[in-house]
C-alpha cells in the first residue's frame, strides 16, 4: 500500500465531502489510540478547521497522556486545531446514581461501558452543532465490519468515516506515515471504556492481526471446519462477534406495511 497516496486521497475526500455539505470543520473524539490519532491528523490535513475533543470518564492515566501528546503534536503542527477537555466522570456518575444497577456484575458493567460511548457521542454531537461541524468517525474496517467492537450509537454515531475501508494494520501504516507519536503507535489497543486499561485482545479473545486473517479467510468463503488449533479457534471467535454483532452493522430493521393495510 502507498500511504502516502492514500494519505492524499483520504485528506482530499474529507475536504471536498465537507465543502460540498457547506461544512467548515471537523470534531474528532480523541482517545490516545491508533485510531484516532490518524482520524484527527487527516481531518487536520484538510486545512479545515477540527476541533480535538478529550472526554475522560474515569480514565486510565496512560490513555490520558497519549491523548494529550496527540492533541499537542496536533496543535504544533496544524494551525487549524483546537482542542477542549469535557470532563465527564461526573455526568457519568451522577447518571449512575439514578439508574437500577442491581443485576448480574458483568452485564452492569458492559451497559455502563456502552454508556461512556453514549456520553461521549453526545458531547461530541453537541460541539458539532455549536460550531456547525462533522462528528468524523474513528472506527476501521476490523471493527466496524468485521467483528462490530463498538458502541451501537456511541463511537459508532458519526457523520463520516474516514478510515473505515482501512484495516487495522493499514492504520498503523498510516500512523507511521504521518508521525503519529511513537507512544500511541507502541500501545496495545485498548477501547478505554472501562475505566482501567484492559486492551481490546483481552477482551475479544484474538489479536487484530489474527482477526485481519479470519476476516479474509469468510470472505473467501471458509468454514470453521477447514482449520485446527488456534486458527479454528480465532476463526470461531471472529464469526461469534460478527453474528453476534451483527445488528450494529446491518441497516435498522423497518416493518414494511403492505399497500394493502394502508388503503
Amino acid at each position: 500500500m502507498d500511504t502516502k497516496q492514500v494519505v492524499k486521497y483520504i485528506t482530499n475526500w474529507l475536504k471536498n465531502y465537507a465543502t460540498d455539505a457547506g461544512i467548515k470543520g471537523f470534531v474528532v473524539g480523541v482517545s490516545g489510540g491508533i485510531d484516532s490519532a490518524v482520524t484527527s491528523t487527516l481531518c487536520a490535513q484538510t486545512g479545515l478547521d477540527l476541533i480535538c475533543l478529550e472526554m475522560p470518564i474515569h480514565q486510565a492515566k496512560s490513555h490520558v497522556s497519549r491523548a494529550q501528546e496527540q492533541i499537542a503534536f496536533l496543535k504544533n503542527n496544524y494551525t487549524n486545531v483546537s482542542s477542549k477537555r469535557v470532563d465527564l466522570t461526573p455526568v457519568f456518575e451522577s447518571l449512575k446514581s439514578e439508574i437500577d444497577l442491581n443485576k448480574e456484575q458483568k452485564t452492569v458493567d458492559m451497559a455502563l461501558a456502552n454508556t461512556r460511548a453514549r456520553l461521549r457521542m453526545t458531547t461530541l454531537y453537541y460541539y458539532a452543532g455549536l460550531n456547525g461541524f462533522l462528528v468524523a468517525g474513528t472506527g476501521n474496517k476490523v471493527e466496524d465490519f468485521g467483528v462490530g467492537f463498538y458502541t451501537k450509537y456511541g463511537d459508532g454515531g458519526v457523520d463520516l468515516s474516514p478510515i473505515a475501508d482501512l484495516l487495522k494494520s493499514e492504520v498503523y501504516a498510516l500512523g507511521k506515515t504521518l508521525e503519529v507519536p511513537k507512544s500511541i503507535m507502541e500501545a496495545a489497543p485498548s477501547d478505554g471504556l472501562f475505566g482501567d486499561a484492559r486492551t481490546d485482545e483481552a477482551q475479544i479473545g484474538a489479536s487484530y492481526d489474527e482477526l485481519e486473517w479470519a476476516m479474509q479467510m469468510k470472505a473467501k468463503g471458509k468454514s470453521t471446519s477447514d482449520f485446527t488449533g488456534r486458527a479454528k479457534e480465532v476463526f470461531s471467535i471472529f464469526n461469534r462477534f460478527n453474528s453476534s454483532n451483527a445488528h450494529k452493522m446491518n441497516p435498522i430493521p423497518v416493518c414494511i406495511i403492505p399497500e394493502t393495510l394502508k388503503q
